[in-house]
């Protein structure tokens, strides 16, 4: 069955509503607004996905492609050394986001900022974003949804208390973005730069060691 992300039905319903306006009043302009619905369809889009099997592994928070992989110290929130992998999200990826690994919610956060373009290094930690930060029995793990140029508003629908499950849905970025995550310093990243990934299905690390697939 064909799902759309709940956030998505404003902006669909509006353009829909331009769309028999349009037909009304000049149909012969019609097209644009036809166009812009279906767009709003597709952008919305929430497939289901086929979570991996297994354990001590981290699944990929968002659909696009792998901008950063790197070593580094996160002190705002962990305290401790961590390996980061960033994902642009362009306007033709799937918006909707999910948890890396099973965890319960210890503290959600929206800062506000700026609206740099979401590939920029710059705008993982200047533009408006939405941290949530939450334990597991790897340790605590940190995920931003970073606003871009385009995307003015990140949705996080979970909060302190909840426990999530490993591809479980949690939230949703309007329009082009980003995703960062800080795993534990320990872990075997499993992408590499420019590297396609998708939300919920693609591995991108395990504990060292190798992963426990099924």
């Amino acid at each position: 069955m064909f799902k759309l992300a709940p956030e998505g039905y404003p902006f669909i319903a509006a353009s829909l509503g331009l769309t028999v306006l349009v037909l009304i009043t000049v149909p012969v302009g019609a097209c644009i607004p036809i166009a812009l619905t279906a767009f709003m369809v597709y952008f919305f889009r929430d497939p289901e996905r086929s979570v991996p099997e297994g354990k001590d592994l981290f699944v990929s928070p968002a659909d696009g492609k792998i901008i950063v992989i790197r070593d580094v110290r996160e002190m705002r929130h962990l305290g401790a050394e961590t390996k980061q992998v960033s994902i642009f999200m362009s306007p033709f990826n799937v918006h909707v986001n999910r948890v890396p690994c099973a965890g319960k919610v210890k503290e959600v956060l929206h800062n506000r900022g700026n609206f740099f373009a979401a590939y920029k290094d710059e705008a993982s930690i200047q533009n408006e974003n939405i941290e949530m930060i939450y334990e597991t029995q790897y340790g605590d793990i940190l995920v931003r949804q970073v606003a871009g140029f385009l995307a003015r508003r990140a949705v996080c629908r979970k909060m302190a208390g909840d426990v999530l499950q490993c591809g479980e849905r949690y939230g949703v970025i309007k329009f082009s973005s980003r995703v960062d995550i800080y795993l534990p310093k320990n872990v075997e990243i499993k992408v590499k730069m420019d590297d396609a990934v998708k939300a919920g299905e693609t591995v991108l690390a395990v504990l060292s060691g190798g992963p426990s697939l099924k």
